[in-house]
């Protein structure tokens, strides 16, 4: 029956064969364009997290001793350096990513896509001033080395889960259970401050946000296909939103793991 439906269409005779053509190539055109969209708004996000990374610890910092408000090892700070890094003020820098995620996931729905895309874009910001930290502790050089290591990972990751055709539904609950196992984990290690634990956690963290990345991506071309891909508009723009803030978290998440491994310490 199947090979006579293929034939049958093929020949060009059924109108509903043509109709049904006409919306599958619509729907694989749409989808291309929302993935991409995703895609864009997700590089936007990490262009603007490394811009804002590197320009608060160029601010944070001065070559010399004269002026200096502080000092971390051997990097001399500014007053904002020491406000930044050193004071309480700096668990306000810490958390504020934290407080915008939840912001934009459970407000994504109530939110104007141009009020969305504004936050996201504040995430962002605050997420590299977060991670600013990290030029302090790590060299430059093998921290552009890890960020192309996470770039090459997260394509082949993210296209894996675009492309298979194996359901990857069932490892949803699996990885968030491993999720929040390296959460508690990197809670207690906060008072253990045991490395081994720390290396633990960084090595089952990149397994999980590698399963994440190829997980999100297959979600959300489901979500486009059975869902989205309908109703457009407003829905589609909050999803694509959405969507680039699940996969800038992973792509994130897996960068300051791998860093965590692979970096080399000033």
């Amino acid at each position: 029956m199947s090979d006579f439906d293929r034939n049958y269409t093929a020949s060009g005779t059924s109108p509903f064969g043509r109709a049904a053509t006409r919306d599958a190539a619509a729907v694989d055109a749409g989808l291309r364009a929302y993935m991409l969209k995703i895609y864009n708004y997700m590089t936007i996000g990490l262009a603007i997290t490394g811009l804002a990374a590197l320009g608060v610890y160029k601010a944070a910092i001065t070559d010399t001793a004269v002026g200096a408000a502080g000092k971390i090892g051997n990097t001399f700070l500014t007053s904002f350096g020491v406000a930044l890094y050193v004071s309480p003020l700096k668990w306000l820098f810490i958390l504020a990513p934290l407080v915008m995620v939840f912001v934009i996931s459970f407000g994504i729905n109530r939110l104007r896509p141009a009020t969305a895309q504004m936050l996201f874009w504040a995430f962002s910001a605050l997420m590299g001033i977060s991670l600013s930290s990290i030029f302090l502790v790590y060299t430059h050089t093998s921290i552009v080395r890890v960020f192309f290591i996470t770039a090459a990972t997260f394509g082949a990751l993210s296209l894996y889960g675009y492309t298979t055709k194996r359901d990857m539904s069932g490892m949803g609950s699996f990885l968030m259970m491993g999720l929040f196992g390296i959460i508690i984990a990197s809670l207690v290690n906060l008072f253990l401050a045991s490395s081994m634990l720390q290396f633990i956690v960084s090595v089952v963290g990149v397994l999980v946000f590698a399963g994440l990345t190829a997980w999100d991506t297959q979600r959300l071309k489901n979500e486009y296909i059975y869902g989205y891909g309908d109703q457009g508009g407003d829905m589609a723009e909050r999803a694509a939103i959405s969507g680039a803030l699940s996969l800038y978290l992973n792509f994130i998440n897996l960068f300051t793991l791998l860093l965590q491994l692979l970096g080399q310490r000033e």
